[in-house]
């Protein structure tokens, strides 16, 4: 039978914290929040090890479902937990500066003889280890298994990328949230949110920020921008380049109506884009005459925050998800045909441009300013992909109207139609999923934390 492990609140996942040696270039470190005194670790871990491996020995096919589905659950936690306890170690090692008592150049080096890893995996698990000690909380989440180890270095990687000046307190409130999402958010989505995260435990620190760094990205961009034409090679031209946000925005706005798949096309979407571009071109030529201006611009949907303390726009976003500064935005507004969507408080739509002739352009608008894309939680597909689903069904009555729709990317969207997911406007009049009880037994319900600020 498998050896029993002792409960997770006697596991041992801390180790002492001993006095610093004396080392040449070495600062002073702060006191770990990890246990002062612990009897017979190797012991314990000697156990741990004993037992996996007579673990790994069962017959898995003997176990039902359930015991399959948990026993993965619990091996997933303790492989976490295992390697927090790896890092604590090296992290030790490292202070110590056992690398250099036995003639290695640093800890990667002396890492990578010692376990036979190769030099990447080394140098991971030294990062890993110093992550650990700048930040406890996800330390504590590791090693209770409920992080896994590429969410801890992304979660890390966003706290190192805040503010060297921000305050204690929001520093943890990032901390405490990024740990949080961990419970949703695969790494790569972590690493997305993670660089917004100052807009949602911090939105007044952030707009200054963003803005001056939107600044010097579309500075860079303009200086960048290029379209080149190559020499004619077995019938065929290169066409490639770079374009600032602004302006490849306005270049999709006008590909894509040409791009739309029709029954029988059997265009690949490239292959749709290079068609829509010659004849956007074609019809300019078919003109006579290009005009000065380029003739009607293609309409895009930009929303501002109005700042009503100071009387004044601040950053954008485009209908296609980027960001642009105030600055670009008032540029573009000089020289666009354009739908304003005027955003104040926690998003509530203030005013919504409105076209002569469709009402139902300016109720898409309303609901791409409020729910910003697929609203389903943990997806980050852009408005574009996502048509508007009546979370009260049109044919039982239900009314076309912002409080009773919601945007949701194809997936979802059949996910909410065929499922047992269950969708509807809260309290702030923000949309809410409800799992199903297999996935949740609680029901809490979810949102989406990609699109806002909450």
């Amino acid at each position: 039978m498998p050896a029993t492990l002792p409960p997770r609140s006697q596991q041992v996942n801390r180790y002492p914290q001993p006095t610093r040696y004396p080392q040449a270039g070495r600062s002073p470190q702060r006191p770990s929040h990890r246990s002062s005194t612990i009897v017979g670790v190797l012991e314990r871990l000697e156990e741990l090890r004993a037992g996996a491996a007579e673990c790994a020995g069962a017959p898995a096919w003997a176990l039902s479902d359930d015991e399959l589905v948990g026993g993965l659950d619990i091996v997933h936690s303790l492989e976490q937990a295992t390697v927090a306890i790896k890092a604590h170690l090296v992290r030790q090692i490292d202070a110590r500066n056992l690398a250099g008592t036995q003639s290695h150049r640093g800890t990667v080096t002396w890492l990578r003889e010692r376990l036979r890893i190769n030099p990447q995996a080394a140098s991971d698990l030294v990062e890993m280890a110093k992550a650990l000690e700048r930040y406890e909380h996800l330390d504590r989440a590791l090693s209770a298994g409920d992080v896994h180890t590429h969410q801890a270095m992304a979660v890390a990687d966003a706290l190192d990328d805040l503010p060297a000046d921000l305050e204690t307190e929001i520093a943890e409130r990032a901390q405490t949230t990024l740990v949080g999402w961990c419970r949703e958010l695969e790494p790569a989505k972590l690493r997305r949110i993670g660089t917004r995260i100052l807009e949602h435990v911090a939105p007044e620190r952030v707009d200054q920020k963003d803005e001056e760094a939107l600044r010097r990205e579309e500075e860079r961009a303009r200086k960048r921008r290029a379209f080149t034409l190559s020499t004619p090679f077995e019938g065929m031209v290169r066409v490639s380049g770079d374009l600032p946000i602004e302006d490849a925005a306005i270049v999709r706005a006008a590909l894509d109506p040409l791009c739309t798949p029709q029954p029988g096309d059997l265009r690949t979407p490239a292959q749709q884009r290079a068609d829509a571009l010659v004849d956007i071109c074609r019809l300019a030529l078919n003109c006579g005459d290009l005009p000065d201006n380029g003739g009607d611009r293609p309409q895009l949907a930009i929303t501002v925050s109005y700042d009503a303390v100071n009387n004044e726009l601040r950053r954008a976003r485009l209908d296609t998800g980027e960001s642009l500064s105030a600055a670009a935005a008032r540029r573009v507004a000089c020289d666009a045909q354009l739908l304003p969507i005027v955003l104040g408080g926690p998003g509530q739509v203030l005013d919504v441009g409105r076209t002569r002739r469709l009402a139902t352009g300016a109720l898409r608008r309303a609901l791409i300013a409020r729910d910003e894309g697929c609203a389903f939680p943990s997806c980050d597909r852009p408005p574009r992909w996502c048509s508007a689903h009546h979370m009260r069904h049109w044919a039982d009555g239900g009314a076309t109207d912002q409080d009773n729709l919601v945007l949701l990317c194809s997936e979802h969207h059949r996910l909410i139609h065929e499922g047992d997911w269950q969708v509807r406007l809260g309290p702030d009049k923000q949309p809410e999923f409800i799992p199903p009880a297999y996935i949740d037994a609680t029901r809490r319900p979810r949102r989406n934390i990609f699109h806002r600020r909450t």
